[in-house]
C-alpha cells in the first residue's frame, strides 16, 4: 500500500469515528516528532503493537478486502499482567475480512454504530479446514445455531461472541453504510493467532510516497 493511501484512510476513519464521537488517547494523534519525545514512556504503546492499523490484505484493493483497525489496549502473554485487550475497526459495505479463527483469542465483536455487520461463519475441524457440522454461537448471550457457511447479521448494539477454532469474515452489509466495530477480547497477538483459511498477508508492504499522519503499529520498528 502507498503510504499516501493509507494516509487518505486514516483521514476518513477520524472524520467517521469523530462523527460516532468514538474518542481515541491522546497519543492516537501524535506525530512522528511526538514519538520521539515520549517513546521512552510509551514502550508499552509500542510492545504490544497498540494504534493504527490498516491494511489491505495483500489484496491491492482496500475497499474490497482489507480492514481499519485501532487497537486502544492490549496486553502481553507472559511479559506483563493485562488478560484483556480493545479495538475499534471501521468496515465498509462490502469489504471483506477474510476467513480466520483464532487459536487463542476469544473475542466479542460489537456493533457500535452505523451500518450492518455481516459475519460468515464456520467451526474448523481437526485439520483447520472448514467442518460440515453445524454448531452454535451467543449474540448478548442469546444462542444461536448455525449452519456451516452460515450467516449472522450484527444491527448496531448488537455483539456476537467468537470462541477459538470459529471461521469467521466479515463485511458491511450493502446499502446500509459502513460500521463502527468494537472488538473485546482475551490478549490479541497478530503475529502469531490468526489462522488464515488461504495465505494472507496481514500487515502491508508501505510505499513510502508521502510522510505518514501518524504511525501504524507496524511503523514502530522502523520510525522510533
Amino acid at each position: 500500500m502507498k503510504r499516501s493511501e493509507i494516509n487518505r484512510i486514516l483521514l476518513d476513519a477520524k472524520a467517521f469515528m469523530a462523527e460516532k464521537q468514538f474518542i481515541l488517547p491522546p497519543w492516537a494523534h501524535w506525530s512522528v516528532s511526538d514519538w520521539n519525545a515520549n517513546k521512552g514512556n510509551a514502550q508499552e504503546i509500542i510492545n504490544n503493537m497498540l494504534g493504527w492499523d490498516i491494511t489491505d490484505f495483500g489484496s491491492g484493493d482496500f475497499y474490497k478486502r482489507g480492514l481499519f483497525l485501532f487497537t486502544i489496549r492490549n496486553g502481553k502473554l507472559n511479559v506483563d499482567n493485562k488478560p484483556y485487550a480493545e479495538k475499534i475497526m471501521i468496515v465498509e459495505e462490502n469489504q471483506e475480512t477474510p476467513m480466520h479463527f483464532h487459536w487463542a483469542k476469544m473475542e466479542d465483536i460489537i456493533n457500535r454504530g452505523g451500518g450492518n455487520l455481516v459475519i460468515d461463519l464456520y467451526k474448523s475441524d481437526a485439520k483447520e479446514d472448514f467442518s460440515n457440522d453445524p454448531f452454535t454461537v451467543k449474540t448478548d448471550g442469546v444462542v444461536h445455531h448455525v449452519e456451516p457457511g452460515g450467516s449472522i447479521i450484527i444491527t448496531p448494539g448488537e455483539s456476537i461472541c467468537l470462541e477459538q477454532g470459529i471461521y469467521h469474515r466479515f463485511y458491511g452489509e450493502p446499502g446500509k453504510g459502513k460500521v463502527l466495530v468494537g472488538e473485546v477480547s482475551s490478549v490479541n497477538d497478530d503475529a502469531s493467532d490468526n489462522r488464515f483459511h488461504e495465505s494472507i498477508g496481514r500487515f502491508p508492504v508501505i510505499e513510502e510516497d508521502e510522510q505518514p499522519i501518524h504511525l501504524m503499529a507496524s511503523d514502530y520498528k522502523n520510525f522510533l
